[in-house]
């Protein structure tokens, strides 16, 4: 794992207090495979985030989605939103061409990816933290996108 990586993960604890563990994962050789960002305290879900190396050509070119982009509405206090952890780029799938890991009437469980966010190059799998029927997709495939921001707006009872 290179300094700049280990930077960027101090990064993420400064700026997201409700961060509570970063667990790195290695591979072959000594090599990283993930790293696992855990939430922690009193009255916080157990979302997971993981963040795992991929092509970089993925990136480069991103496959435009129609059915990945709806405006946000108003959500129903019935609906549960998935929010971004970070500051990147949202991607619906795991690579160009390839179909998006949820769409709007797809059903999730927890702890189910849901969509990457790439942030410094590192391809970051968001989890769900939530299980039921995805009723919006808040932004569409390749757009940045703000820590907090929804993702994806999910009926629990769905």
């Amino acid at each position: 794992m290179n300094l700049d990586i280990i930077a960027q993960l101090v990064q993420i604890l400064k700026d997201a207090p409700d961060v509570g563990a970063i667990e790195i994962r290695r591979g072959l050789f000594g090599a990283w495979s993930s790293v696992r960002v855990s939430k922690a305290g009193p009255g916080t879900s157990t979302g997971q985030v993981v963040v795992t190396q991929a092509p970089a050509s993925h990136a480069a070119t991103p496959a435009p989605s129609p059915s990945a982009g709806a405006p946000p509405s108003a959500a129903g206090p019935q609906l549960l939103e998935i929010k971004s952890p970070m500051v990147g780029t949202f991607y619906q799938s795991p690579e160009p061409g390839a179909q998006a890991y949820v769409k709007a009437g797809s059903r999730v469980n927890v702890g189910q990816v849901v969509c990457i966010i790439e942030a410094m190059k590192i391809m970051n799998e968001i989890e769900s933290e939530v299980g039921g029927v995805v009723k919006e997709v808040g932004v569409t495939n390749a757009q940045p996108v703000e820590f907090g921001q929804v993702l994806f707006r999910v009926d629990p009872h769905g």
